[in-house]
């Protein structure tokens, strides 16, 4: 006998269907031309269940965010949680990275476009906002406990450790998505292990007011 859904399951699969209609109808619409309507009618129900499951197109895409972030998330913490050389971590990192984007080019063209309307609306800049602090809070975690692991004292606040390599992330993302022949598949962990090397130097180096490095660098 089949399985019948309970009232919570099909509210979450509506809400899958109607993420990934609206990933198929902004990709091809742009998001101001994309209307509601569409995603619905792509997902094959009415305004009415998209309206039952999300406020507006901001919300719907705030969930794929969501969604997307959370995966991203595991990737990051299972690179950094192995007692693999800093090296190899970065070149993991590096391809994981180079694959999320590979996968999906349709969400990153989305992604830069509703960047762009962030920018421009602040209220759902916030909401954004408020998504990339906490993905980079968690990053940070992760780095804070590699350091402890390691006993080093990193040369600069961990927050700005994760920022950068977000804002490396990010430029390599857009290069990919406009020159994509261009963009090689190791760029990003290239750049990610020559970073790493100079937060690694950063450590070795003298600072004022001791006698030598205060910790060993990461082996």
């Amino acid at each position: 006998m089949p399985h019948r859904l309970t009232r919570k399951e099909k509210q979450a699969r509506t809400r899958s269907c109607l993420m990934e209609s609206a990933a198929r109808v902004f990709a091809r619409r742009g998001l101001q031309q994309a209307s509601i309507d569409e995603v619905a009618e792509d997902a094959g129900f009415t305004k009415g269940a998209f309206y039952a499951n999300f406020k507006s197109k901001e919300e719907l895409f705030l969930a794929m965010l969501d969604e997307r972030f959370a995966g991203r998330l595991e990737e990051i913490e299972r690179a950094t949680a192995t007692e693999a050389e800093p090296e190899e971590q970065a070149r993991q990192a590096g391809a994981d990275f180079t694959k999320y984007i590979s996968a999906d080019p349709e969400w990153q063209r989305l992604f830069f476009e509703f960047a762009a309307y962030a920018a421009r609306n602040d209220d759902f800049r916030q909401e954004l906002v408020t998504r990339y602090r906490a993905l980079r809070e968690r990053i940070t975690d992760s780095y804070r406990r590699r350091a402890d692991q390691l006993g080093v004292t990193p040369p600069v606040p961990l927050e700005e450790l994760s920022l950068m390599t977000f804002a490396m992330a990010n430029g390599v993302a857009l290069e990919k998505l406009l020159e994509p022949d261009s963009v090689s598949d190791d760029l990003y962990g290239t750049m990610l292990l020559i970073f790493f090397t100079g937060v690694r130097a950063l450590l070795d180096a003298p600072q004022p007011g001791r006698a030598g490095a205060a910790s060993a660098p990461p082996r």
